[in-house]
């Protein structure tokens, strides 16, 4: 009697994905191009101002991003989960004291690089806080929840801070530029972040709402940035502040109502270790977002806001690596592009189904300067090196403004996905957009376990092509293990903490976007084109046709 090897697979089924150019799908906009991090003093180091460039430069349209402490007293020095501006400090006499100095690098280096700000007005001053000591924190030992986190001890001295924080931007950016800028009031201030009531963050975001449109009357102003909704006591904080600014008695005004311009909140997935693998909790996070989504649309007065999902993560510590955390080791490889795919495709669903108005999903990633290479902290870059993730936002970026139909025999039912993950066969799906004389078709193969798995092969039928084009040209770019990652690279070196120049070049030029073979003519016939890959598990493909 034989015995198959243990390793032995049944091989795959080929996946037939139909592209259908001349059907439109609606619009595209570019839900993907906004970015996030804890500590602001980075985006002016040496490798923070590198990574905002290449942010700036994924897509046409401008890239938003998000940083915590932007009002947090400190001499500007950063440490995880943590930086400062020192705007606002008080003399003897109890008089407010504004400096500017490191603000302004730190809007600068946005402004350089094209970048938009998603201005967070947060967190609490030293001198205005009620309960000020301690106040900086020393995370990962204590409570991060310090000083900063507290209500302040005058809401008028605190208004006139947010006001003259927004006067003192509009100023030295111009109108025109800071009108295009989006801002917001706190965050999480349902947790930990905000060591007040409800009530009272209602009064702190009326006060602040009040000031920054005294400052610039054409802001655009939202929040309440609280945590996922598939927390019961998350989504009743949602409910809540939504309800205080369609109807409750306004702090400063008096009437009933406040100032909403978008919605914000914050959906986490939930990965787990599994002893050799990590297993993805995306259901988590679109459990978040569906509630969300629900909750929201549950108010007349709200249902067609613009939603900015304010950190759109696959879990809640960027700053926690995976060498202390084994479930966060999806972070330095292809998994992590995949997911953030996946999850893209899941939040479209959502937002259609409900129908809401998506303006876009933060990712809560970014860099951290000095820390040891590809530690697993949730990033884009580590040491000036991209990881494969940032690539997937390249792909992204790439993608036209008007997406087409598009179907894959290998997708995985998207109400499926948002009640119990992908944890049975892999979804294999797709988007598809056209832009001019080409068109633009994004594959990804993701499961929520990453386990080694046969490729799969795919048979792609591109139809609606002008009847009169008889061939275009092909780039066929990929994600995976031995493309666009320079995870893979950097340990083929074995894993050196201080590559040499040459290594150093080498894992920079790993780390961009890869074409997987030569760019190719594509016979076309009849308005039809057939193309056939195969797509490793986590993989993700970008093949783009161009005709004349």
């Amino acid at each position: 009697m034989l015995i198959a090897p243990s390793w032995a697979q049944p091989a795959p089924e080929i996946v037939n994905i139909q592209v259908h150019v001349d059907q439109s799908h609606g619009p595209l906009p570019p839900i993907w191009n906004y970015f996030g991090y804890d500590e602001p003093n980075y985006t002016y180091a040496p490798n923070g101002k590198k990574l905002l460039g290449e942010l700036a430069a994924i897509s046409p349209t401008s890239a938003y991003v998000r940083v915590h402490n932007l009002l947090t007293t400190g001499d500007g020095s950063a440490s995880l989960k943590w930086g400062s501006t020192n705007v606002y400090t008080e003399d003897a006499a109890g008089k407010p004291v504004y400096s500017w100095v490191i603000l302004d690098r730190i809007f600068d280096a946005f402004q350089a690089a094209g970048i938009k700000p998603l201005v967070e007005i947060g967190f609490m001053p030293q001198a205005l806080s009620t309960h000020p000591e301690p106040y900086r924190h020393n995370f990962p030992q204590g409570s991060i929840y310090t000083g900063w986190a507290y209500p302040p001890k005058d809401y008028q001295k605190w208004a006139e801070a947010v006001f003259q924080f927004v006067h003192h931007l509009r100023e030295r950016y111009s109108d025109a530029e800071v009108k295009t800028w989006l801002w917001e009031v706190w965050n999480e201030p349902d947790i930990d972040y905000w060591q007040g009531t409800p009530e009272e963050y209602f009064k702190l975001y009326d006060f602040s709402v009040d000031a920054v449109l005294r400052a610039l009357p054409e802001a655009r102003v939202g929040g309440p940035d609280s945590t996922g909704p598939a927390n019961p006591k998350a989504a009743e904080f949602l409910r809540a502040f939504l309800e205080h600014c369609a109807h409750q008695k306004n702090y400063v005004s008096g009437k009933a109502g406040a100032r909403l311009d978008f919605i914000s909140f914050h959906p986490k997935g939930s990965p787990k270790w599994q002893g050799d693998h990590v297993q993805m909790g995306i259901s988590r996070q679109l459990a978040s977002i569906e509630r969300g989504f629900q909750v929201v649309a549950s108010f007349p007065e709200w249902r067609r806001m613009p939603i900015i999902l304010g950190e759109s993560d696959p879990e809640g510590c960027a700053a926690c690596s995976a060498r202390t955390n084994p479930q966060n080791s999806y972070r330095n490889g292809p998994l992590y592009a995949a997911y953030t795919a996946e999850t893209l495709n899941n939040i479209l669903f959502l937002a259609s189904r409900e129908r809401i108005n998506f303006m876009g999903a933060v990712t809560w990633a970014f860099e951290f300067e000095g820390q040891p290479y590809f530690e697993g902290f949730r990033t884009l870059a580590t040491n000036g090196i991209d990881k494969p993730v940032l690539n997937a936002f390249r792909m992204f970026g790439q993608l036209g403004k008007d997406r087409v139909v598009a179907s894959s025999s290998g997708a995985v039912p998207p109400q499926e996905v948002v009640r119990d993950g992908v944890r049975g066969r892999p979804d294999i799906n797709v988007i598809a957009t056209r832009n001019g004389h080409e068109v633009e078709i994004l594959i990804w193969n993701y499961h929520d376990d990453d386990l080694p798995a046969a490729a799969s092969p795919i048979d792609l039928t591109v139809s609606g092509l002008p009847g009169k084009v008889s061939r275009g040209l092909v780039e066929h770019f990929r994600i995976d293990s031995n493309h666009s990652n320079a995870f893979t690279a950097w340990k083929e070196m074995g894993s050196p903490q201080s590559p040499a120049s040459g290594q150093y070049e080498q894992l920079e030029r790993a780390g961009q976007l890869q074409l997987l073979t030569s760019p190719a003519w594509l016979p076309i016939s009849q308005g039809a084109a057939h193309v056939q890959l195969t797509l490793p598990r986590q993989g993700i493909s970008l093949i783009r046709i161009v005709w004349e």
